[in-house]
């Protein structure tokens, strides 16, 4: 079965790529916050934001489109909790009202470009971010271990299971011609609890034969970390625009 991994274009040499992957974690926080905290009726300091983050994008040569497809994925969710937003009682919108701008559509298109511009920031850091390098500077930045693990295995494996059901649907569907809805919906309940037998076996043997080959629980990358000068260049200059960005339409 063929994916599509999330940190395919994670090898392409470019200034972005280059840069320590702590650097990279800490300014996408620090992006997402000054987004977040834009106040509502700063329309135009989004979109600062948005064309820093299009000249980012630019500069990693990752594919646009690719940016694109990864970002539709998420967007229709983010539409759907944002069309609701709006209608809630008065008294939970209040916080968002500013004179008249207190629109409910201004509310909404407010919550969709800061989620859009959230969503791009976090599919540039994955995309130019070799996963154990990612989760080595999560280590490093002193995130919980536990948290750390879940996001491995669930990387690691998910495409395993997905592998594994695929051909459960392929089998079934071989096997199975005609037959009724309560048919089917019983075929597709056994599936999913021989799907769950399996995964939890696969957990077990993964854990057992890790341990056996003294895994401690720590992330181990052939790149070693080190600050250089365009790591710190980079976080300072890209820190200032922000600033220069907030300050700009106050």
């Amino acid at each position: 079965m063929r994916h599509s991994y999330i940190d395919k274009y994670s090898n392409i040499n470019s200034p972005i790529h280059r840069l320590d992957a702590r650097v990279k974690l800490i300014y996408s926080c620090i992006f997402i916050l000054f987004v977040v905290f834009t106040p509502i009726e700063k329309f135009f300091s989004l979109a600062l934001y948005g064309i820093l983050t299009l000249t980012l994008i630019l500069f990693s040569r990752v594919p646009l489109m690719f940016v694109l497809r990864r970002s539709s994925v998420a967007i229709p969710f983010v539409i759907v909790i944002s069309i609701f937003i709006p209608f809630l009682e008065k008294a939970g919108s209040e916080g968002y009202s500013l004179g008249i701008l207190n629109s409910r559509w201004l509310i909404f298109w407010n919550i969709a470009a800061k989620s859009f511009l959230c969503i791009l920031t976090m599919i540039l850091l994955v995309s130019t971010t070799k996963l154990p390098n990612l989760l080595k500077a999560l280590e490093k930045m002193k995130v919980p271990l536990i948290f750390i693990m879940i996001l491995s295995f669930m990387y690691r494996y998910i495409f395993v299971v997905t592998d594994e059901l695929m051909r459960m649907q392929q089998a079934k569907k071989a096997r199975s011609v005609g037959g009724s809805r309560w048919f089917h919906n019983k075929v597709l309940a056994n599936m999913i609890g021989v799907l769950f037998l399996r995964t939890y076996e696969r957990a077990e043997n993964v854990y057992l034969a890790m341990s056996s080959r003294g895994f401690d629980g720590k992330i181990q990358t052939i790149d070693n970390f080190s600050f250089k000068l365009r790591d710190f260049y980079f976080l300072i200059a890209a820190t200032g625009l922000l600033f220069f960005i907030r300050f700009l339409a106050a």
